[in-house]
């Protein structure tokens, strides 16, 4: 471990940080997210080696995420439109789901509000009350991602805060194969160094139990002071080594594998949003990009079997395949803890959340965001593991509820599947969630974590879970007027969509700015 080192200067004792040795075993999108930023952010603080095997595959259908993933983007100085480039990139909006809460019913969940907020009440109050006037009105049609989506349409959001047009954001769609090796060109552009090999054994200090160095099948040793655990599902370090718990949630997530079948893009728009639509035992992805369509059925075992899942999803798929179906396995869950020792683990290593939100490569940013934030200043401390632990599962754990909500809140009762999710008890955050939206309209409020106040409002809404009650405020307006107002808002709406260029003709537009690839 390095340690703070006393060096004499005339005299006087001066504290000079040795640079940490930071080992990340494994590659793929975890691994080169994880290189790329430290390199990038902590270059006088971090030496970095990363620790991968070509003959280890990566699960690479991550293609759909959030739209924090942008501010990773910026904050590693790169170019936008160079990395959708590089990655065959398309926008986000959202995701339509599809049959969720009914068969026959849709909705988008956002990357944006529902209208606007009025002396501190919030729009689905005004509209909750309307509605229970007798107004016949779609939540949906305030939201300017789902009318951009509706349409195909896309354009950056504004950078005035006071336009209607600051009030959404996006996200990207990309091919999850190519993304590892772009990080790992930068990363190693800035200093990271690469080992190909795969691990043999782990070497830990007799006293400590801390990891000490990994040992290749070659014969040599790659020694560290801080190891990042990016080895997938395996979680070599954290859980082979160390031997951390898991936290099965698979009662609660049923799904537990995922048939992938790639297709060419089929005639028609490229859609700005990520489709997911419910199945008979599950639900499929559908993502569009710009060289291909990515899909899948991510199902429960227990009430279909793999090959009637694969031939589910190629009768779903809408272009000429690509590839063979090929079948994943994982179960929902997660280490009891991922800082152990000196050991952080990322991505897959530290749990497992399936992809239903897109929050996989979310997880990875924000363990990474931890990571940087938490670097050890010399010897790790129990304050760095605490900490770091603590956001962890509180992110795990949020994102777990906003998931099973999904399942929950439906009253589809044509599968044993819909029949066991439906009725199943859920956990009591989740019930206390649920109980405050029915009896006042209300969306638990915190400023942490992902998925705030927009979007629970747009599954409660999308899956016909009404509030009974709205924010007494929105009865002091007229409701004439009221309505009047909603009325323009729409409009205005509808009239800036209206001007915006179809999402495919934005994505040429810009590649032709750019030049084409190299």
């Amino acid at each position: 471990m390095a340690l703070l080192r006393a060096v004499r200067y005339g005299g006087i004792m001066k504290g000079e940080l040795e640079r940490q040795r930071v080992v990340v075993l494994g590659g793929g999108t975890a691994g080169w997210m994880a290189a790329a930023a430290l390199v990038r952010l902590l270059p006088h603080a971090a030496d970095v080696h990363v620790v991968e095997s070509a003959e280890i595959g990566i699960v690479g259908v991550g293609e759909a995420t959030l739209p924090h993933l942008r501010a990773y983007v910026q904050t590693l100085g790169i170019d936008e439109a160079e990395f959708m480039r590089a990655t065959h990139a398309t926008f986000k909006l959202g995701i339509d789901f599809r049959d969720f809460g009914a068969v026959g019913t849709s909705y988008l969940h956002p990357f944006g509000s529902f209208g606007t907020e009025m002396n501190g009440v919030h729009f689905h109050h005004f509209w909750r009350r309307m509605l229970a006037a007798g107004r016949d009105d779609d939540l949906f049609r305030y939201s300017i991602c789902n009318v951009m989506a509706a349409a195909h349409r896309f354009a950056p959001p504004a950078a005035d805060p006071t336009s209607l047009l600051s009030t959404y954001s996006y996200a990207y769609q990309f091919d999850a194969t190519l993304f590892g090796p772009y990080l790992r060109r930068y990363a190693e552009a800035r200093g990271a160094r690469r080992t190909e090999g795969k691990v043999v054994s782990v070497e830990q200090h007799s006293g400590t139990g801390d990891v000490t160095a990994l040992r290749m099948d070659d014969g040599s040793r790659i020694e560290g002071d801080l190891f990042v655990d990016c080895s997938g599902f395996r979680s070599l370090l954290l859980a082979g080594t160390l031997g951390e718990e898991w936290e099965d949630w698979s009662h609660w997530l049923p799904c537990d594998r995922a048939c992938a079948l790639p297709c060419a893009p089929p005639p028609g728009p490229i859609e700005p949003y990520t489709r997911a639509t419910a199945m008979t035992a599950g639900w499929r992805w559908r993502i569009p990009l710009q060289h291909r369509v990515g899909n899948g059925y991510v199902y429960s075992s227990a009430h279909i079997s793999d090959d009637e899942a694969a031939d589910a999803i190629a009768a779903a798929v809408e272009g000429t395949p690509l590839a063979e179906p090929r079948v994943l396995r994982f179960r929902a869950g997660r280490r009891r803890r991922s800082w152990v020792k000196n050991v952080v683990a990322v991505g897959l290593a530290s749990g497992f959340l399936e992809p239903l939100e897109s929050t996989s490569i979310y997880l990875v940013q924000g363990a990474i965001t931890q990571l940087v934030e938490l670097f050890p200043q010399g010897r790790i401390t129990d304050a760095d593991r605490d900490e770091f632990n603590r956001v962890t599962d509180y992110e795990y754990d949020r994102i777990r509820d906003f998931l099973i909500l999904h399942y929950h809140a439906t009253t589809r009762a044509d599968s044993p599947f819909w029949d066991h999710v439906r009725t199943m008890a859920v956990p009591d955050s989740l019930e206390e969630k649920i109980a405050l939206w029915r009896h006042a309209g209300r969306v638990q409020h915190y400023s942490q974590g992902l998925f705030l106040e927009p979007s629970w409002i747009a599954v409660y809404v999308g899956q016909g879970m009404l509030p009974d009650r709205w924010d007494q405020r929105a009865d002091a307006h007229d409701a004439a007027a009221l309505a009047g107002a909603m009325d323009r808002l729409g409009a205005r709406i509808a009239d800036a969509v209206g001007r915006m260029p179809d999402h495919a003709a934005f994505l040429a537009r810009r590649e032709a700015m750019i030049g084409a690839p190299a």
